[in-house]
């Protein structure tokens, strides 16, 4: 989005024409991979702004979130949470975008869930601010875990962004994140030989302009 506001006039139409001869929207990127099994699943903010600012409205967003993605409608927190389409394996919301690692079995229906929820979020923070017709959220982008490698080192990603984003100095200190259920279910040296093993480096380095 920012590097397509740079682009002069005669550049955005001709990127648009492009995009609509590929058969891709003329400006979202389109979800090539959706064969893979795992998929960690980002969503931000319109312009990044922090509209996740405070702790009760990303404990909202994240009842939300495993309300919609789990068919029985339990608020249960964990990697055991399934629905017929997918389960998540691992999340963290931020003040201004969240990231999910998902197993997927039908792909096709993440659109119809993320507009459900963002949809729903959206009227009642608007109805809080006293604002009408505001863009609280961008669009959501995936990336297919590749190996067992990816798929760790991902975990460890979604766990150290709090930290890599200079909210907090440890993972154990952001609450919206899924690193106090590994640690209760696998245990501190569990995540820390899993950090050794698969470390993060610079993992999602070029992601925060998209």
């Amino acid at each position: 989005m920012y590097e397509y506001r740079k682009l002069t006039i005669e550049q955005k139409a001709e990127l648009v024409e492009y995009r609509l001869s590929q058969g891709y929207p003329p400006h979202s990127p389109p979800h090539e991979v959706r064969d893979k099994q795992f998929y960690l699943l980002t969503v931000a903010c319109y312009e990044h702004k922090c509209h996740i600012n405070t702790a009760s409205r990303r404990q909202q967003l994240l009842d939300i979130i495993f309300n919609k993605f789990c068919a029985s409608g339990e608020q249960q927190r964990s990697a055991e949470a399934l629905t017929t389409n997918l389960r998540i394996c691992a999340w963290v919301i931020l003040p201004n975008h969240y990231h999910l690692l998902v197993q997927v079995v039908n792909f096709d229906v993440l659109s119809d869930l993320f507009r459900r929820i963002h949809g729903l979020v959206s009227r009642q923070w608007n109805i809080e601010d006293n604002v009408t017709k505001r863009q609280i959220w961008y669009r959501w982008s995936d990336h297919a875990i590749r190996s067992e490698r990816h798929y760790y080192a991902t975990i460890n990603y979604i766990h150290y962004n709090p930290v890599k984003h200079g909210l907090v100095k440890s993972p154990y200190d952001w609450v919206e994140s899924s690193v106090h259920w590994y640690l209760q279910v696998c245990g501190r040296q569990w995540l820390r030989d899993c950090w050794t093993e698969y470390p993060v480096r610079d993992y999602g380095s070029d992601w925060d302009n998209f």
